[in-house]
């Protein structure tokens, strides 16, 4: 075609082309870009309540949560409980991508704008690098339970110890691993959704505890409201106090800051 232009003709539609084909990658590259950073996201409604999914962790399953799935259900929330790939013990950013599956299912199943996420332990890392993949302006709350946000030794010593028995997502929850470096580095709470992190002092799977603890989120370590209270990783699901704490943070509204005053109401 470029043959029946005269050879000034052909230099210019040549440069012509190369620059539309320019603008277009530009483009490309930043509707790209603004996909998995997230790009700025208006906060979220709070006062309106849609579904809530809840995130298991390493190695377990949706059972692990069911007792607080049911709790949700008693109060009048809409809950559904994600499956992670091979119990949780997959690269977890592959997990975050079933995530971000069930949450598109949930949402067109009930009309609503956003979703509240529970992740509970490694489903807390889950949630965090769904948020920062794209899911920030789909998502009003996230609340993490008894999760290891900067790492946890007892990934460290597997590591180091048995990395044959090691997969990875436990190696991604080591503590210099590349995806806490990731998710840690700058914002730990990007805008978008309000954040909250629940745990216990006396975990130790998540060790040290404190690990829990994530910048620009509502912190509330359950012996924070009830000091006496004994609970350990395993039971943060289960246990009734921890389940009215994730039930109180859910609401409408901002999250709430939870101290000794509430012990005797969510301890029932």
């Amino acid at each position: 075609m470029l043959a029946r232009f005269s050879p000034a003709r052909r230099r210019l539609v040549l440069a012509v082309l190369v620059l539309v084909i320019a603008a277009v990658a530009a483009l490309t590259t930043v509707f790209v870009s603004s996909r998995s950073s997230g790009g700025p996201v208006p906060p979220a409604a709070q006062e309106s309540l849609g579904p809530v999914l809840l995130v298991h962790g390493y190695g377990g399953s949706r059972a692990s949560l069911q007792p607080l799935a049911d709790r949700l259900v008693d109060a009048g929330r809409d809950a559904t409980l994600v499956a992670l790939p091979d119990r949780g013990r997959a690269d977890l950013n592959l997990s975050a991508q079933t995530l971000d599956q069930a949450v598109d299912a949930a949402l067109e199943r009930t009309g609503a704008d956003t979703v509240d996420v529970v992740g509970y332990s490694a489903g807390g890392l889950v949630a965090r690098l769904w948020v920062a993949d794209g899911g920030a302006g789909r998502v009003r709350r996230v609340v993490t339970l008894g999760s290891p946000h900067h790492g946890t030794d007892v990934a460290n010593l597997a590591v180091s110890v048995a990395p044959e028995q090691c997969p990875e997502a436990c190696r991604q929850m080591a503590s210099d691993s590349g995806l806490l470096a990731r998710l840690n580095a700058g914002d730990e709470t990007p805008d978008g959704p309000t954040w909250v992190s629940i745990w216990t002092t006396q975990d130790q799977t998540v060790t040290p505890p404190d690990s829990a603890r994530l910048d620009g989120a509502a912190n509330v370590p359950v012996q924070s409201v009830c000091a006496d209270a004994q609970v350990t990783h395993g039971e943060l699901p289960r246990t009734f106090l921890v389940q009215e704490m994730v039930l109180a943070e859910l609401v409408a509204g901002a999250p709430l800051e939870l101290g000794p005053a509430d012990c005797a109401r969510l301890s029932g």
